[in-house]
């Protein structure tokens, strides 16, 4: 499984990497949306962990250029924001597939892409 975190924070990005590694993925992490645009021109992942809310970009502009360059990936959204919190974010993002909190636990997280991979 080939995941690709878009995080700003590059502690909570690498907590993440740790988690999902340790089940096997393989994960790359960067922490901008050039950075992730950049990842997606060259690899095909499969999920995406994609915070709503980046230091450098956007995040909506990483998911829209994915659904595009590869519309197989799936976009967990990750925010500490209230955005979107009335589910408004599956009508801007057709390849979202869940909308959680910065502070879910990262096996929680781990299990959330774990899902998601196995049912593409």
């Amino acid at each position: 499984m080939k995941v690709l975190i878009v995080e700003s924070n590059p502690d909570l990005g690498g907590l993440w990497q740790r988690h999902l590694q340790r089940q096997g993925a393989d994960v790359s992490l960067v922490q901008t949306q050039e950075a992730a645009i950049l990842a997606l021109y060259g690899t095909d992942f499969e999920i995406i962990v994609l915070d709503l809310v980046l230091a450098d970009g956007s995040a909506l502009a990483v998911a829209d250029f994915a659904s595009y360059r590869r519309p197989d990936a799936r976009v967990i959204f990750v925010t500490n924001t209230t955005f979107f919190s009335d589910g408004s974010i599956f009508a801007h993002s057709p390849n979202a597939c869940a909308y959680v909190q910065s502070e879910t636990p990262p096996e929680d997280l781990a299990a959330i892409v774990e899902h998601y991979a196995a049912s593409r």
